[in-house]
């Protein structure tokens, strides 16, 4: 009853967590029964290697189903056997941040062991279930024959009898393992074409000469903190406060939508994508691109002599792979100078990373600079968070010491109530666009251009199903000539883009920017 009972559980478990009900077991497997007939049809030797096989094969697809599980409800979508293995890499690393070193190891070592039990248990179970289905031979196949007629004539729209679960994944990974194998020469055929590859250096930017340049990225900033109605209230008026405020100071601001390549996780990916103009949605395009000469934002603005620096609060290990961007500099977390307390996953408060930008790199320097920044405040899991200081309190950021930090004990993220993980999103949210706000309000300047967008959407927990991968995008300046590059884009005025803005691949950005910012040179007089 054991071994029947878990070839059935494996058989027919759905691979999204919500369809993770009682009913979606109540169902007969169709795999199931042609597997029993193979091993009645075959003579003792082969049947036990076919049920061996079969057993393995099993547990591997337990296995799978759990994975896919797990990555539909963190990144919305379902496990890629080619291309995501790297992923696993980046989850120890959060646990480690987030619960210790001790729970990572005994993560892995839970999972390692998860996987041999459940292959060993479903070898187990079908060499068992062989030798009962041998010895009641006529039963067996007589109960097969009567399965197998009334699951398909009771199988009718909405009373689903029967289940081809086990089958339909198989066949939807082979063709997502044949995508995968595809998708590098397919890269490479999209990166070849680049229009701005041979553009001079002259002829690049030349409608931002003299601006400071702010790219920065808001980690998990999605379209769901503008329209979920448990905070779409409270954000919306951070920004329309945050528009009047600046626009009080004399700095205009318009904002739309981007379509992230990837949800709920996967950062480098999303700005990856945007700096590069290619879509960059798994790791193996990644490695691709960071391998390439591909002309980024960055490296097109150094190209035009600006100053390009990376200020990467998140960034806490050898990073080879940052070269390939195009920065003059790079901060990485321990370059920061921070002497405050980590929150939780963040290495530091935002408006900390905000702080030593303004000192190391724009208190006093002539040439203009162009900066990539992106804000970690705003990481899953969201708690606990530090609040808005003055900037001229921040200092090496001990002043946080007295908050709460993430060395104080929380709780999983999965073990909260929603509707409180919600509340928590939003919060880290408010923080990090109030820390953008108060920035430009301090700091900003006539020769100010500052570009913040989300990088994806937080996961399902806090956007339900089906949210999309929409994220919103802003550009803020105060001479008007820079906003009158973009006139013709169609985009919201103000901080917040309203729901029918424009939507736009991100990686449809880097041309557009380029195109409007890289105006060709004036056609000289005619010779007389």
């Amino acid at each position: 009853m054991l071994a029947g009972l878990l070839v059935l559980v494996v058989l027919t478990a759905p691979t999204h967590l919500d369809q993770l009900t009682p009913a979606a077991f109540l169902r007969v497997p169709i795999e199931g029964l042609i597997g029993v007939v193979v091993l009645l049809a075959l003579p003792d030797r082969a049947r036990r290697v076919a049920a061996v096989a079969g057993g393995i094969a099993l547990g591997l697809l337990a296995v799978v189903k759990i994975l896919d599980i797990g990555f539909d409800a963190v990144l919305f979508r379902p496990f890629d056997l080619v291309l995501d293995w790297p992923l696993f890499g980046p989850g120890v690393e959060y646990v480690d941040v987030t619960s210790g070193r001790t729970a990572a190891i005994g993560l892995v070592v839970l999972a390692l062991v998860l996987v041999a039990g459940l292959v060993v248990a479903s070898t187990w179970s079908v060499l068992r279930l062989s030798r009962a289905v041998v010895r009641r031979r006529p039963v067996v196949l007589r109960s097969v024959a009567v399965l197998a007629v009334v699951s398909f004539t009771l199988t009718v729209p909405g009373v689903p009898i029967m289940s081809t679960n086990a089958a339909n994944l198989v066949s939807a990974h082979a063709r997502q393992v044949n995508a995968g194998l595809r998708d590098r020469s397919e890269f490479a055929a999209e990166a070849a074409v680049d229009a701005f590859r041979d553009t001079p250096a002259r002829d690049l930017l030349t409608a931002l000469r003299g601006k400071d340049v702010i790219v920065s990225f808001v980690e998990s900033y999605g379209r769901v903190a503008l329209e979920h109605p448990e905070m779409a209230w409270q954000v919306g008026q951070v920004l329309d406060e945050g528009t009047t405020t600046l626009r009080s100071l004399g700095y205009s601001s318009r904002s739309a939508f981007l379509t992230s390549p990837v949800s709920g996780g996967g950062s480098w990916m999303a700005q990856a994508t945007f700096l590069s103009g290619l879509k960059v949605d798994n790791q193996q395009r990644y490695q691709t691109l960071v391998a390439s000469d591909r002309l980024t934002l960055n490296r097109a603005f150094q190209r035009a002599d600006w100053r390009s620096v990376g200020v990467m609060p998140g960034i806490t290990r050898a990073w080879p792979e940052g070269q390939f961007f195009g920065y003059d500099r790079i901060y990485a977390a321990d370059d920061l100078g921070y002497r405050g307390p980590r929150f939780s996953y963040a290495t530091m408060p935002d408006q900390y990373t905000l702080s030593a930008f303004q000192r190391d790199e724009h208190t006093g320097r002539h040439a203009p600079v162009m900066a990539t920044i992106p804000l970690v405040s705003s990481h899953l899991p969201w708690t606990p968070l530090p609040h808005l200081i003055g900037w001229d309190q921040v200092g090496d950021g001990s002043v946080y010491a007295p908050m709460t930090t993430g060395d104080d004990p929380h709780d999983a993220i999965y073990s909260r109530d929603p509707a409180v993980v919600r509340a928590d999103y939003r919060k880290s949210i408010e923080y990090s666009l109030g820390s953008l706000i108060s920035y430009v309000k301090t700091y900003g300047d006539n020769n100010l251009v500052l570009v913040f967008l989300g990088d994806h959407q937080p996961n399902a927990m806090v956007t339900g199903e089906n949210a999309g991968r929409d994220v919103p995008i802003t550009i803020v300046a105060r001479d008007p000539s820079v906003l009158d590059r973009i006139s013709g884009w169609g985009w919201t005025d103000g901080l917040k883009p309203a729901p029918g803005a424009p939507v736009w691949p991100m990686n449809a950005f880097r041309d557009r920017f380029l195109t409007a910012f890289s105006p060709p040179a004036p056609s000289p007089p005619p010779a007389h």
